[in-house]
């Protein structure tokens, strides 16, 4: 089966980057369907979006947009959910209805396996990020794998610039990362950067002091600490703490490329409700769902919502983004977190 073809190269980012310029807003929002007019029944979504952007986000918006829809949310890391899932598949019961995971890979051995739904929203036209051309999965969010640093104890001209700068030893035992084992995030940004700079790079990483964290929170917390003076982090943790409690915690976009990650959504075939999967599918696409991405910290995967507040726009940090082998991390999962592993969390 021949996979859609991810944007990675530099013909491929620069076309989404003219994209993305050219794109206007005018769109006007539709008014919240009555009750009774729009999708009814029971859908259940499986995400990896944070427990507060589900309950602040998510719930209060989809709620409206939908009030005939029961909308249940199972929320955990994306490794998390994916072994729920490879259980849930192994008995041949699936629960979930709508799948909102953040390692873009595993769609990709989803839809190998055959057990996702092509549907070509109205909405997938609008999208200038990664889908299926067949509506089997399409980016919905986009979150980045940046660093970041405290800056009121590192002055911003002395903060690292790039994921070489990791390597200085001035951060011996002061950086940390997500755990690629629970994160689908780190591990995307783990094959990324071995990829560019191989084992090696982790390897001097872990002679550097290296600390490997459950998860972006547990980072955040102790950035704020001072535990550690630098971190491997998501994007969204830093804006979001930043604007809403007023923290030091500032984001520093490596000059040798931000790690992109464009989050899809997606059907299973095994709905029972298809017709209210299919209804939340088209609205996370809208622009009023884009918008509510936004609120949650995280990019627009369309070309006429502003990106969140703190953040430069995506198309300025595309040209140079690290380039993900997409494929490689769909066919070489276990191999990748392996090699992390004995390079990396063995002693």
């Amino acid at each position: 089966m021949k996979k859609a073809k991810w944007l990675c190269s530099a013909a491929a980012v620069l076309a989404l980057s003219a994209l993305v310029a050219g794109c206007g807003g005018g769109e006007k929002k539709a008014d919240a369907p009555k009750a009774g007019s729009g999708p009814k029944g029971d859908v259940m979504v499986y995400t990896s979006i944070y427990p507060d952007i589900i309950d602040n986000m998510c719930k209060p918006a989809v709620s409206k947009a939908f009030p005939d829809l029961k909308v249940t949310w199972f929320q955990g890391g994306t490794e998390k959910v994916k072994t729920k899932i490879a259980g849930e598949i192994k008995a041949e019961k699936i629960a979930a209805d709508v799948l909102m995971v953040a390692d873009p890979a595993y769609y990709l051995t989803l839809k190998d396996r055959k057990i996702l739904l092509d549907y070509v929203s109205p909405n997938l036209k609008d999208v200038i990020s990664d889908k299926d051309p067949n509506g089997a999965w399409s980016s919905v969010r986009i979150c980045n794998m940046i660093i970041a640093y405290d800056s009121s104890k590192i002055k911003p001209e002395d903060a690292p610039k790039s994921w070489q700068d990791l390597l200085d030893p001035k951060w011996n035992g002061k950086i940390a990362m997500p755990n690629p084992m629970l994160s689908g995030t780190a591990f995307v940004a783990v094959g990324a950067l071995a990829d560019k700079y191989g084992w090696e790079y982790f390897e001097k990483l872990k002679a550097n002091g290296l600390r490997v964290e459950e998860g972006n929170s547990a980072i955040q917390n102790k950035l704020l600490t001072g535990e550690y003076a630098a971190a491997m982090i998501l994007e969204e943790n830093i804006l979001k703490i930043a604007a809403t409690k007023n923290e030091p915690l500032k984001v520093s976009y490596p000059t040798d490329g931000v790690i992109v990650i464009p989050s899809p959504i997606a059907i299973f075939n095994t709905s029972k409700n298809p017709d209210g999967a299919k209804a939340m599918v088209d609205w996370w696409l809208s622009k009023e769902g884009q918008e509510a991405v936004v609120k949650g910290w995280m990019h627009s995967v369309r070309g006429d919502v502003a990106p969140p507040k703190g953040a430069p726009e995506l198309k300025t940090l595309l040209p140079t983004a690290i380039k993900v082998n997409w494929d490689k991390l769909s066919k070489e999962e276990a191999q990748i977190k392996e090699a992390f592993r004995v390079r990396v969390m063995e002693k």
